[in-house]
């Protein structure tokens, strides 16, 4: 099936996943670093009581 002469998905055999993977892994690695870093400064003492902080007590 043609559209205005051009096949519109035509399959082409080209690796994406394995030339792809290295990068994929290091930006799981990057996630979990940046997760537990975000996690650590939610948790210290100079942030444990700001009000933008999710984890902070609400004042009643």
């Amino acid at each position: 099936m043609s559209w205005f002469g051009v096949a519109p998905l035509k399959k082409f055999p080209a690796p994406v996943l394995r030339p792809m993977a290295p990068f994929l892994a290091a930006a799981v690695v990057i996630a979990y670093g940046v997760n537990s870093a975000q996690t650590a400064m939610m948790s210290s003492d100079e942030f444990k009581n700001d009000p933008r902080n999710p984890n902070a007590k609400a004042a009643h």
